[in-house]
């Protein structure tokens, strides 16, 4: 899968589990480690560990298995690597102190 078609998979797979407020950063000037960042907030870490799952469930299914996935045991914060797609799945107050999209947003 290209890297714009794992984008836009990440992106629907969020949806499919309501995730809020879904961001997409084009970091391929600011580092080599990935093409995008996801980012999503989830309502709940019920909601965040879920978000996450489907995400790397579903990129297994069509032949992306993740690199890794950190974060589920506490879930306010759970990082799904896809290699080109990097998502980042947070509950609203860690995703508003921590700002990833002013960090990696356009300059």
């Amino acid at each position: 899968m290209q890297a714009e078609q794992l984008r836009d998979f990440v992106v629907d797979k969020l949806e499919d589990l309501k995730g809020r407020d879904i961001k997409v950063l084009d970091v391929h000037d600011q580092t080599d480690v990935a093409e995008y960042m996801v980012v999503c907030s989830g309502n709940s870490k019920t909601h965040v560990k879920s978000l996450a799952n489907h995400v790397a469930t579903e990129a297994k299914h069509h032949g992306v298995p993740p690199i890794g996935v950190e974060g589920a045991d506490s879930s306010e914060w759970v990082l799904v690597d896809l290699g080109d797609v990097v998502v980042h799945v947070m509950q609203e107050s860690i995703r508003d102190f921590y700002e990833l999209e002013k960090l990696w947003g356009p300059r």
